[in-house]
């Protein structure tokens, strides 16, 4: 624990209630957490753990993770606001991966830069947000990208270009290959302050009116795609006319707001939220011939990262 010590000059914290860090407000406890400063030190520990076989996760601000009931038994590196360096030189921005995305799009907004309008309302960190090619209004993070920091499992250090990054909708590289992202370089173009703040503003009072924001989620559970989105419409209108809206099970419960919402009444366990997310799929697979795929991701205790939607 104390060369642990030595190489995260962040936080190194043992049995964490996972559940007052996830955003479902879910999850057993956490053996070993650490919060490094910089992508040295992620390198450094990524190289530690490889050096002796250890498996370990990472995490964000986990806003699409839902941690199992059982707990975490491999250590988590976790990035977020001890690693969130940001800077703004000539429309390019500079950001490690721990910045709030939030963040990002009001210090946009700020310096008068225009192209993260959609990011306002998106409540993760940018390492995450690139994961996962996110964005909101059909639009995505990757097409900003200059290029991307990363560590791999041997931790070394690597840097890609925006074409190498493999970005498609809601997807990149780094979803596949075991990378971390450590820090993005980005591009913004110049635009009025007070137009691009009311379009955030616009767009935050969209995400009030439609989403239960005031109840731990993940945000939307189910991926769209264009052949169920072109037959039947989004995932959450398919899921709301197969009555769904207000289904319990144990404290979890689908959004009587947004179908595509499950969210944590209280004392909610995974449990819960994977039998309701297996009889949406089921009933929506019998309804329309088309198998609901997550966009929440299952983290076993043994630190594995998959899909939702492959454990039910």
């Amino acid at each position: 624990m104390d060369m642990l010590r030595d190489i995260c000059s962040g936080e190194v914290l043992q049995g964490v209630d996972l559940s007052r860090i996830s955003h479902w407000r879910i999850g057993g406890r956490a053996e070993l957490v650490l919060r490094p400063s910089s992508t040295a030190e992620v390198a450094a520990l990524r190289r530690w753990f490889y050096q002796r076989g250890m498996a370990h996760l990472v995490i964000g601000k986990t806003t699409n993770v839902l941690f199992a009931d059982e707990g975490l038994h491999v250590p988590c590196i976790q990035i977020g606001a001890v690693m969130s360096k940001l800077s703004i030189e000539h429309g390019e921005v500079f950001a490690d991966a721990g910045v709030w995305v939030p963040g990002l799009s009001r210090t946009l907004m700020l310096n008068g830069l225009t192209g993260g309008e959609h990011l306002c309302g998106i409540p993760g960190t940018l390492g995450g947000l690139i994961c996962m090619n996110g964005g909101s209004n059909s639009r995505s993070i990757g097409g900003n990208v200059i290029s991307v920091e990363s560590v791999d499992s041997r931790g070394s250090i690597v840097e890609r270009d925006a074409k190498e990054c493999g970005f498609g909708y809601r997807s990149s590289i780094y979803q596949m290959n075991d990378e971390i992202v450590t820090a993005v370089r980005m591009r913004f173009l110049p635009g009025v302050c007070s137009a691009i703040r009311i379009e955030m503003l616009k767009d935050l009072e969209n995400r009030r009116r439609k989403f239960p924001l005031k109840e731990p989620s993940c945000g939307s559970v189910f991926k769209s795609s264009p052949g169920i989105y072109a037959d039947f419409g989004p995932p959450g209108a398919v899921i709301e006319r197969l009555g769904f809206k207000g289904m319990r099970v144990g404290g979890a419960m689908v959004s009587p707001k947004h179908a595509n919402f499950i969210v944590n009444t209280g004392r909610a366990k995974a449990a819960d939220v994977l039998e309701i997310m297996k009889s949406i799929r089921d009933a929506v697979y019998a309804q329309t011939g088309y198998l609901l795929e997550a966009e929440a991701r299952y983290v076993t205790p043994g630190g594995k990262v998959l899909p939702a939607s492959s454990v039910l």
